[in-house]
């Protein structure tokens, strides 16, 4: 999921490029029938607000007509999405008579992520089973939904007038799914205070350790922050320095920088060592942190409800009604 807004007053209309955006502007109007519609409100779902302190995008509107659709407005509140600990099977409970409401709400909730990464990884989990949905993956299912009944004003907040950086983390939950033990990756990453772009994605491959499980995180992230870094550049914001990715496992950060290729390694597919290459060219620099600093860990695994909106706030997520 990505999502990038960059300002016009502190960002793309500054010195130069104000001159090259302008020139830009008149070669469409040139090559096609190009019309001002005003200052953006809704787009697909989405509600974008224009306020002093910045840009805020929710998906508020789309949040509550699924809640009405599935009958949760006076449902019970829930401060998480999924309780800590929780694990699904892929033949647990009994199968659906009609799986069509599970594949519903649980394709319109993977919509709503695009401006919730808090419910990433729980959706990710219940996604997992729209083949063969049954009785429990529902339930959870509408777990999630009580969840966002109980936070439906919450938005991501563009600040304004913040010197510009680009920063990510990367984290992995080993061995995660108890069908397949695969693990899961996530990574997020953010401009100024708030996220543009995240992940929560189960690996394709079983990982033999925490560390590969790791590696592959930090190398999904990587091949990431590449594309930001090109997208970046298209929008004339170049990156002259390298963009920090930060993980919380020791040895997968230490595999990243060593160019000795270790015979623990050899069997970790070749496209994961993508990483040491730009780590080596000095594009991205991979930096240690604690485990309970580490945003990316929202991505990858349930959470108790003090951790969770910890992290939850740190990926520049707010409260309309505070603003």
């Amino acid at each position: 999921m990505v999502i990038v807004l960059l300002y016009v007053d502190d960002i793309i209309l500054t010195g130069s490029n104000y001159a090259e955006v302008t020139r830009l502007q008149e070669e469409l109007s040139l090559r096609f029938d190009m019309k001002k519609l005003g200052e953006l409100s809704n787009f697909l779902g989405l509600q974008i607000e224009n306020l002093d302190k910045g840009i805020y995008v929710s998906q508020f509107s789309y949040a509550k007509r699924l809640i009405e659709k599935f009958g949760l407005i006076d449902g019970k509140k829930r401060s998480t999405p999924l309780d800590v600990n929780t694990r699904l099977h892929r033949d647990e409970g009994t199968c659906l008579s009609d799986p069509r409401p599970f594949r519903t709400l649980v394709g319109s909730l993977i919509y709503l992520t695009i401006t919730r990464p808090d419910i990433a990884f729980s959706v990710g989990m219940v996604s997992r089973y729209m083949q063969e949905p049954r009785k429990p993956h529902f339930e959870e299912a509408k777990k999630i939904l009580k969840y966002v009944n109980s936070t439906l004003n919450l938005g991501l907040l563009y600040e304004k007038g913040i010197e510009f950086s680009l920063q990510g983390f990367a984290d992995a939950d080993f061995g995660g799914d108890l069908d397949d033990r695969r693990s899961t990756s996530g990574f997020v990453f953010l401009r100024g205070a708030t996220s543009i772009s995240w992940c929560s994605k189960k690996q394709s491959s079983v990982s033999l350790s925490t560390t590969e499980a790791e590696y592959k995180a930090s190398a999904q992230a990587a091949q990431e922050c590449m594309w930001l870094r090109r997208l970046f550049e298209d929008l004339h914001v170049p990156i002259d320095q390298p963009i920090p990715i930060h993980g919380d496992n020791l040895s997968a950060i230490k595999l990243t920088s060593n160019p000795v290729f270790h015979a623990r390694t050899k069997h970790i597919e070749l496209e994961q060592h993508f990483i040491r290459e730009k780590v080596l060219d000095g594009i991205i620099d991979m930096v240690a942190v604690k485990s309970e600093d580490n945003i990316a860990d929202i991505f990858t695994k349930t959470l108790p409800k003090g951790a969770f909106e910890d992290l939850r706030s740190k990926l520049g997520l707010v409260l309309r009604t505070s603003l």
